[in-house]
């Protein structure tokens, strides 16, 4: 994360400066907009912490001081709801107008004042309790805060319930203007940083899970598997039921499981197979090394087989050694902690933030089915005689399309979750993304890739700057699922057939590098395109350059300006 990237302005109506603290040291450099003057700053593009760039801002308030109706209402008088209701919708034009200038603004929820701890009746009644009316307050910043691509909620109550009789102190207030305890100040820090973490690509994508005493009780190989421990009425059966269920849910929001065990493989797999109480069967697994071998060597092999890097890996295993050996091996790749208590792994796999995500596509949904067809192609591949062969099998088809509103949302995505084969690793939102096609010079192509096995859904992007006679190629990224597979050829081929409609004389590439982005590098090295020095790569469109074999090419250019 580079210095701007991290550089964070905090708008607050209290003292945050502890919180910047806490910031700094999960190298967060936080910047402090000037205190109690919310509004003002949100509003002034010319304020003194908006003068050097930034990534992020994040807007934490108190109800009771920002709004004047929602104060009167607190100190008894009679408002009306719509009148506090235009007040903060007056706050969430400010909070969208501040997306239109920085790249990502996080802002908190409201919570119940604290020393307000004796209505619990009044405060709840609809009408004239404050309670309900921050129900009505927090639904209304929820709904417009969804309106904007780069703009996202954080949901203060998580912190005050976190912290629990830590949360408040009057004291700290009437001496500092500091509302929250320390606490509250630690969890509001965590769940910031995950978020820039998240919404900046740093999820994880793959669970690679054991399987005795982790997915069942028991050692299988021994006691076959009419006898491990899962479901029925038993504390230990239950907990590992719940467990699988927590896991089948990530499934469904785009996260991947695999399988890394010391068993029979076919004694394994029958457990899945058969067992009455799995909820996982041998299709929720994406690939599976289930082998006497070295669990840190399965887990390369496996990770190499679903084209990841193994920052996008978490590994489970209810034994300490297991998971030391691959913590050693392997550092990139996260190893909880894992509790001995079989009743705790529900609970310690939802306590994980490293799966968040702004939000869920189609292809998220579809993710464990494209690698069940992936494994299918597998088998294709290692009978075939070349890679023609068994590009010719698969009966690829690439549909290239222009940016449009439909495809926005997930090019989005992909632009902010590709790492390794990301030419540039530009980082926008929705609507910056959008704003930047718009402009006549600029182009952004979309590729989505379908075979006989299914479709793998929209996986390629590539932006195109038309500047002196010169097609840049800004970004060139592709999913690492269909890496391999003259996606990358056809995704070149679309990109030099726009540079010769557009008159331009050269189409140049210019890679810029990353921790993880190796494998672009590696790809545009042994392309077709002419390196000029040692990150330019350049194609003269006078140039044919030829359509690869066995690829229909769909082109669809609606898009276009």
């Amino acid at each position: 994360m580079n210095t701007d990237q991290a550089r964070t302005v905090l708008v607050s109506d209290f003292n945050v400066e502890n919180f910047a603290m806490l910031l700094a040291k999960q190298s967060i450099d936080s910047v402090i907009a000037p205190f109690g003057q919310v509004m003002q700053t949100l509003f002034d593009p010319n304020a003194e912490c908006w003068q050097e760039p930034c990534g992020a801002a994040f807007v934490w308030t108190r109800a009771e001081d920002l709004f004047e109706s929602f104060g009167r209402l607190m100190d008894g008088e009679r408002v009306e709801l719509d009148s506090i209701l235009n007040e903060v919708d007056a706050f969430c034009d400010a909070v969208l107008g501040l997306g239109e200038r920085v790249p990502l603004v996080l802002v908190s929820s409201w919570v119940w004042p604290p020393e307000r701890q004796g209505d619990a009746i009044l405060s709840a009644r609809s009408g004239v309790g404050g309670a309900a009316a921050l129900y009505e307050m927090n639904a209304l910043l929820a709904r417009r805060v969804a309106e904007a691509g780069n703009v996202y909620l954080l949901d203060a109550q998580r912190w005050i319930a976190q912290a629990g009789d830590q949360a408040f102190s009057p004291k700290l207030w009437y001496m500092a203007k500091v509302p929250y305890g320390k606490a509250v100040f630690k969890a509001a820090a965590r769940d910031l940083v995950d978020a820039i973490t998240t919404l900046r690509g740093g999820a994880r994508k793959l669970v690679i899970l054991d399987l005795d005493d982790t997915l069942w009780g028991g050692i299988v190989g021994e006691i076959g598997w009419e006898k491990v421990k899962l479901g029925g009425h038993d504390p230990v059966g239950e907990a590992f039921v719940h467990f699988q269920r927590e896991l089948k849910a990530l499934t469904r929001r785009g996260i991947i499981l695999g399988i890394v065990s010391k068993n029979e493989e076919s004694t394994a797999l029958d457990a899945i197979d058969q067992h009455p109480e799995m909820v996982l069967r041998r299709d929720d697994f994406s690939g599976w090394r289930i082998n006497w071998s070295d669990k840190a060597q399965n887990v390369i092999e496996l990770t190499e087989e679903l084209n990841l890097g193994f920052q996008s890996v978490v590994f489970i295993d209810d034994n300490p050694a297991e998971r030391l050996r691959v913590s050693e091996a392997l550092p990139e790749v996260l190893v909880p902690d894992w509790p001995k208590d079989k009743l705790l792994y529900a609970s310690a796999l939802l306590g994980m933030s490293c799966f968040d995500s702004p939000g869920v596509s189609d292809e998220d949904r579809k993710r464990t089915a494209m690698y069940g067809a992936e494994r299918e192609r597998r088998d294709g591949q290692q009978s075939a005689r070349s890679l023609d062969d068994w590009v010719a099998s698969l009966e690829l088809s690439v549909t290239a399309e222009r940016l449009n509103e439909a495809n926005l949302p997930r090019a989005a995505q992909l632009l902010n979750k590709t790492n390794q084969m990301n030419m540039a690793t530009r980082r926008m939102s929705e609507a910056e993304l959008w704003t930047w096609s718009q402009a006549q010079e600029n182009a952004i192509w979309s590729f989505r890739v379908d075979d006989r096995f299914g479709s793998a859904g929209l996986t390629g992007l590539a932006g195109i700057e038309l500047r002196d006679g010169v097609a840049h190629v800004t970004d060139y990224l592709l999913s690492c699922r269909v890496m391999g597979r003259r996606v990358e050829e056809t995704m070149l081929h679309t990109i030099i057939e726009h540079a010769r409609a557009e008159g331009v004389t050269e189409v140049v590439f210019t890679f810029l590098p990353t921790e993880k982005n190796a494998p672009c590098l590696r790809w545009l090295q042994g392309s077709a395109l002419i390196a000029r020095g040692d990150s330019e790569f350049v194609w003269d469109v006078a140039d044919k350059n030829e359509a690869p074999k066995h690829v229909t090419i769909v082109t669809d250019d609606t898009g276009a300006k």
